[in-house]
C-alpha cells in the first residue's frame, strides 16, 4: 500500500455522485526479504482483479470521499531458502479497505449544476484509511495473499492547478498492528512507514488527462521474535492516463517501476481500469 500511486486523489468532485471501477493489475518483480529470515534470491508475479466503490459527500461543507476497495489476487512466487529452491501459488481475496478522503480548503461542496462555475486553485486535503486482514492466510507460508494483521494511513495533501497543469503533493504515515502468526507462530512486528508522493497532472479535454507520478517511502523496519531488519527505502516513478469513453465512462492506464532500493527490491506494475460514474444529477 505504500508504493500506491494515485494521482487527483483530492480533486473536487461534484456531491452525491458514484464511483464503480473494475480493474486488472499485474506486478512482477525481485524480492528481498528481512535479514533475519534465511531466504533469498526471491521473485514473485502477482495479478489482481480489484473492485472499488466510491461515493462524493459533503462534510462541513467541503467535499469529501469514501471508497471501499476489494481485490482478489493471484501470486506465484520463488525463493532459495536454507539453501533450497521453494515455490508457491496462490490465489484468493486480498486485504479490504476503506478510506475517507476530505477537502479542507479549496474544494467547497457544490452540486453537479453548481459545479460548472468551479475553478480550482488550490486545494488542501487529507484522508485516513484502514485496512483489514485478508481472508488467505497460511501461518506456515512466506508467500501470502493476506498480511493477518491491520494498517492504518493517515494522510495529508494539497493540489495547485495553473492553466492545463495541477501540482500535487502527498504525505503520509502507515502504522501496523503485529502478525502473532508470522512463519509458524513467530511474531512480526513493523515500525511505521513514511510515505510521499508527488504528480504533475495535464490536462488535455474535460476527462482526457495524462500525469507524470513520483513516491519515495521509507522506515518500516521489521522485527521478528526480537531480531530486527534493516529500514526500508524504495522510490518508483509512473505515469497515468485517463480516456473518457462517454459522458459516464473512462479507461485508465497506469504503469510505474522501481529506480532505487535500498533493501534491493525492484518491480515494475502495470494496471488498466474502466470506471463507470452515476448520480448527483448526472
Amino acid at each position: 500500500m505504500a508504493q500506491d500511486l494515485e494521482p487527483r486523489a483530492y480533486a473536487n468532485t461534484p456531491v452525491g455522485m458514484n464511483f464503480l471501477l473494475l480493474g486488472y493489475k499485474y506486478t512482477r518483480g525481485d524480492v528481498a526479504f528481512d535479514p533475519s529470515l534465511p531466504i533469498e534470491d526471491g521473485e514473485v508475479t502477482v495479478q489482481n482483479l480489484i473492485t472499488a466503490y466510491v461515493r462524493s459527500l459533503s462534510l462541513f461543507g467541503q467535499s469529501a470521499k469514501l471508497q471501499l476497495v476489494a481485490p482478489y489476487v493471484w501470486v506465484s512466487g520463488s525463493a532459495r531458502m536454507n539453501g533450497m529452491r521453494r515455490e508457491r501459488s496462490v490465489s484468493g481475496f486480498g486485504d479490504p479497505s476503506i478510506r475517507l478522503a476530505m477537502n479542507f480548503y479549496g474544494a467547497p461542496a457544490l452540486s453537479l449544476e453548481d459545479f460548472g462555475d468551479y475553478e480550482q486553485d488550490l486545494i488542501l486535503g487529507g484522508s485516513l484509511r484502514v485496512t483489514a486482514p485478508g481472508e488467505q492466510y497460511d501461518d506456515d507460508k512466506l508467500v501470502n495473499i493476506g498480511t493477518n494483521r491491520w494498517s492504518v494511513k493517515p494522510e495529508v495533501g494539497f493540489s495547485k492547478r495553473i492553466d492545463r497543469v495541477t501540482l500535487e503533493l502527498s504525505g503520509g504515515i502507515v502504522f501496523y498492528t503485529d502478525n502473532d502468526d508470522f512463519l509458524g507462530g513467530s511474531r512480526l512486528e513493523q515500525d511505521p512507514i513514511y510515505t510521499l508522493q508527488t504528480h504533475v497532472i495535464y490536462s488535455f479535454l474535460p476527462g482526457l488527462w495524462g500525469a507524470l507520478n513520483a513516491t519515495f517511502y521509507g522506515g518500516g523496519r521489521t522485527t521478528i521474535d526480537g531480531k530486527t531488519g534493516e529500514d526500508l527505502g524504495e522510490a518508483r516513478l509512473g505515469g497515468t492516463l485517463s480516456v473518457p469513453l462517454s459522458r459516464a465512462q473512462s479507461i485508465v492506464l497506469s504503469g510505474s517501476a522501481t529506480v532505487s532500493s535500498r533493501s534491493g527490491s525492484s518491480f515494475d506494475t502495470m494496471g488498466a481500469f474502466w470506471q463507470y460514474k452515476w448520480g448527483g444529477g448526472l
